[in-house]
């Protein structure tokens, strides 16, 4: 039984893009004889709480049919690993973690990751009070959701519209980090914890991180400022932030974070104010459907 958790908003033009996608999702599922059920999502944090509640009624198979907003909200409301396992189509504006799986972006073909396909260990990230499955992060990346939050219409485009006005008007952040036996400080426009490679609808924030090592990527880019911000950024859209001499990059299975002051954290996308800032990764739990390569 597939249980099918629907943003009906997911992808933008008011429900049109979804609801087309789901017309051909469900033919595709009448001719595979397929057992299945929708489940619409309603309100903000809804698909975890039908997430919590298909489970404990016995769902096996919860599929996340949006974007990565909605795959974060159900992967907070995940439980019984063992018993259930995970689908993603991807009809969001940003699909960024099922880009890191590979994926396919075509709804249809996503769909074949599940029918034919079988469910294989992915890693995700635990904080204390919430999950994580692509990035976690401060900076630059809170201050671009933030405006990009005040936008009616929400686009890559306008995502970085967002980028370039935050790098404009741009403040450092102050923070130490504790991982692999050392405590070390920094002043950075980007710090991120990655688990997915990219972000923003396509950002490549992290292009060496991958979902499946068992390893969390940590990444920050020093103080940049004038001209040589403008020359960062635009190694951030090309994919090489990392060959910046300002950025660094190193990977371990757990950092804590000690931002001075209050602080709002980028979880997936979602803002979380001054939550416990500290991050394992988590390895041979979470089961998402995928055809092997």
């Amino acid at each position: 039984m597939l249980d099918f958790i629907v943003n009906p908003i997911a992808g933008g033009k008011g429900g049109k893009r979804i609801a087309r996608a789901l017309e051909k999702i469900k033919l595709k599922l009448a001719e595979s004889n397929a057992d299945y059920a929708l489940h619409y999502t309603e309100r903000p944090r809804h698909a975890t709480e039908l997430t919590r509640s298909l489970i404990a009624g016995g769902a096996t198979d919860i599929v996340v049919a949006g974007g990565d907003g909605t795959l974060h909200e159900v992967i907070n409301g995940f439980s019984d690993f063992d018993k259930v396992a995970l689908g993603i189509l991807p009809c969001g504006t940003g699909n960024d973690f099922a880009d890191s799986l590979g994926i396919p972006r075509d709804p249809l073909k996503a769909l074949d990751e599940i029918l034919c396909g079988s469910p294989v260990y992915t890693d995700f990230m635990q904080m204390p009070t919430v999950r994580g499955l692509n990035i976690i992060g401060m900076g630059v990346d809170v201050e671009v959701l933030k405006r990009y939050a005040a936008c009616k219409r929400k686009t890559r485009f306008t995502y970085t519209a967002c980028l370039i006005k935050t790098l404009m008007h741009l403040k450092m952040t102050e923070f130490e980090a504790e991982y692999n036996g050392e405590k070390k400080s920094y002043r950075s426009f980007i710090a991120c914890i990655a688990n997915g490679r990219q972000y923003g609808g396509g950002i490549p924030i992290c292009p060496k991180a991958d979902p499946f090592d068992g390893m969390l990527d940590f990444v920050a880019v020093k103080e940049v400022r004038g001209l040589k911000l403008i020359a960062a950024f635009l190694k951030l859209k090309q994919g090489k932030v990392l060959t910046l001499p300002q950025a660094f990059h190193d990977n371990t299975r757990e950092v804590k974070i000690f931002p001075q002051g209050n602080y709002t954290v980028n979880v997936d996308g979602e803002l979380y104010e001054n939550i416990p800032f500290e991050i394992k990764i988590v390895s041979d739990t979470l089961r998402v459907y995928k055809k092997k390569n």
